[in-house]
């Protein structure tokens, strides 16, 4: 008997994808086949997993919705289900708009889902996952919402206050990725370092990690999305002392003008910012630090931006993402300020701040050129293997190219040795250190 195919298709973060991942493992045990990230159906049903954050992906969103729609309408889909942070924020506007939806779900309302579906939701399988991702990495998402009350954005009005997961149901998450072959684990959370406040009382998060690093098989642990406000010094001695947990911290910093800052409510001055960069520096030898900066937000004058500049300058991060701000309803920053710089100015700002962050992004990659590496390997491509480096996140930073020959034979998922032999202004290249060389 042929068994029902369900299209799921993930939009946004990595944290949206984990939550595909849950529904992909229930939607497996109550019997269909599922696939991921059709771009076109290929059965009959679809789940489309929303990002409703800033308007390019929200427009993403419906766009997929409306091409799925689409197919529904031409006889090539029976069932068309929408969930995620879109559906969340937009669950009546949406249904009156696209009404070829069968229906919309808030962002964590599976079990819904699944009885619509004919199924119920196995709480034996609270932390299983089908991996979208290669088998050798997973990304653990450790707590849900946010507490912070930054002006610009929608997460907190979308997800809510945050909720920490509990320690032990982290970690027996952990051992059952790593049963499964995952070695490497991406630890994220709308906010990081808020973790277990609302649990313990207290901040957990180098708790977590220690605790982690200590289970067999874990070879790299990543942190992502820290905030710089009343970070955990703690933290800083488990990056620096566990072999395990890369020197990397992805940690958004938005901006360093104290006149944009306090704007953006992120409670944190530059004073403090430059004074916790240096000490990660100083305390965590060859610490990579990636951050998210903003430009054009309410009111930045030109002397503000060229204070950012300055900063991007003097600091030199390892790894940096830019955008231009984008008025979001519901929040402070959309009810109490004014949208005032025109967008050609928000883009030329990004295009001077992304273009110094690319020269600078050069200099680094050729500094590495003649040092080793331990790299893993994620996949084939043309002719050559494409690993990372522990101070490389999955899709969002450089990777190191390994050129195919027939004496060279390295399997997905496995650590080697690397000489860096050149660069160019994100990748690296680099040749395997044999054993007897």
């Amino acid at each position: 008997m042929k068994r029902t195919t369900i299209d799921i298709v993930t939009l946004g973060c990595s944290k949206n994808l984990v939550d595909s991942e849950r529904l992909m493992r229930q939607i497996k045990a109550a019997g269909y086949h599922v696939t991921h990230d059709a771009q076109y159906p290929h059965g009959e049903i679809a789940v489309i997993n929303t990002c409703g954050f800033i308007g390019d992906a929200k427009e993403e969103s419906i766009n997929m919705i409306l091409r799925f729609a689409q197919a529904k309408e031409e006889g090539n889909l029976k069932k068309l289900y929408v969930m995620g942070c879109l559906s969340e924020r937009y669950l009546k506007e949406l249904s009156i708009e696209i009404p070829q939806v069968d229906k919309f779900y808030g962002k964590f309302d599976w079990k819904n889902l699944l009885q619509d579906l004919g199924k119920s939701y196995d709480e034996r399988l609270h932390i299983e996952r089908v991996l979208t991702t290669p088998a050798h990495y997973a990304y653990l998402k450790i707590s849900e919402g946010c507490n912070r009350t930054c002006a610009y954005c929608a997460i907190p009005i979308i997800t809510g206050h945050h909720i920490s997961r509990p320690m032990e149901e982290i970690l027996d998450e952990v051992r059952y990725l790593v049963s499964q072959g995952v070695k490497e684990f991406q630890v994220i959370a709308q906010e990081l370092t808020y973790y277990g406040i609302d649990l313990y009382k207290k901040q957990m998060l180098p708790d977590l990690i220690e605790r982690m690093a200590d289970i067999p098989g874990v070879e790299w642990i990543r942190l992502h999305y820290a905030y710089p406000a009343h970070f955990p010094e703690k933290l800083i001695k488990v990056i620096r002392e566990r072999p395990n947990v890369c020197k990397y911290l992805d940690i958004a910093l938005q901006h360093i003008s104290d006149n944009v800052l306090a704007q953006m409510q992120r409670h944190v001055t530059k004073a403090e910012t430059y004074h916790l960069i240096r000490k990660l520096r100083e305390e965590i030898p060859d610490i990579h630090i990636r951050t998210t900066l903003m430009v054009g937000f309410p009111s930045e004058t030109e002397e503000d931006f060229e204070e950012l500049k300055k900063f991007v300058r003097e600091i030199r991060f390892d790894r940096m993402g830019a955008f231009a701000y984008s008025e979001e309803e519901g929040t402070y920053s959309a009810q109490h300020y004014i949208d005032n710089i025109p967008q050609e100015v928000k883009e030329k700002r990004l295009d001077e701040l992304m273009a110094i962050q690319t020269q600078i992004s050069a200099e680094l990659g050729k500094s590495k050129i003649g040092k080793q590496l331990k790299v893993i390997i994620d996949r084939i491509e043309g002719d050559y293997y494409i690993g990372r480096s522990e101070f490389d996140s999955p899709e969002v930073d450089p990777e190191v190219l390994i050129e195919r020959n027939e004496n060279l034979q390295l399997q997905i998922g496995h650590f080697y040795p690397v000489k860096i032999v050149s660069a160019e202004d994100f990748d690296l290249y680099g040749n395997v250190v044999l054993e007897n060389s």
